[in-house]
């Protein structure tokens, strides 16, 4: 019996001008996809890092474990000049 193996990758969407959102894995490179909803994008991301492990599978290299970077966003109060 096959076991299935998880991953976890941290995942960044930028809003684009024109709608909808790009997708960017940082830890795989090259790994961007896009949606016209978050979740048309979440799904497209999904559906990216699956095609880009089986393509590294079939050429025999490993997976990129995720590093333990992460991405916070912090609010400041600016003083003004």
């Amino acid at each position: 019996m096959i076991q299935e193996k998880y991953y976890d990758f941290t995942v960044i969407f930028f809003p684009a001008k024109e709608g909808g959102f790009t997708v960017s894995v940082p830890a795989l490179p090259g790994c961007f996809t896009e949606g016209d909803f978050l979740e048309e994008a979440q799904k497209n991301a999904k559906d990216a890092i699956k095609t880009y492990i089986e393509s590294l599978r079939m050429d025999g290299e490993e997976i990129p474990a995720e590093n333990n970077e992460f991405i916070s966003r912090i609010r400041i109060n600016a003083i003004p000049a």
